[in-house]
């Protein structure tokens, strides 16, 4: 299984930023698919995550009306995007893409991309 993030960045406050994952190696049922961050001196927290079959999605109440998340899946892949506005300089992570399988609940994580958001 391999999870690539792109589309981190450098933005000021109020402005968008759209993130993608590119999952493959997906041999196994998903229970969710999501995204993750985590900033300096925090524990890792989840933005928002979509669940496999009806497509409903959770988000932190701190990102609801500014974030977006989508995915389509294909044989044994998965492209999740987060699109990010009016972002805040509390926004400021590295945001990690996550898939949780189906039945054992194991986890697997992206390598990380890194969002700055400058007041």
């Amino acid at each position: 299984v391999q999870l690539v993030e792109s589309g981190g960045g450098l933005v000021q406050a109020g402005d968008s930023l759209r993130l993608s994952c590119a999952a493959s190696g997906i041999t196994f049922s998903i229970s969710t698919a999501g995204w993750y961050r985590q900033a300096p001196g925090k524990q890792r927290e989840l933005v928002a995550e979509i669940t496999s079959g009806d497509g409903g999605t959770n988000y932190a109440d701190s990102v609801k009306g500014r974030f977006t998340i989508s995915g389509d899946n294909a044989k044994n892949t998965i492209a999740l995007h987060l699109q990010m506005n009016s972002l805040k300089p509390e926004d400021t992570a590295v945001y990690y893409c996550n898939v949780k399988s189906r039945p054992t609940g194991s986890r697997y994580w992206g390598q990380g991309t890194q969002v700055t958001v400058s007041s």
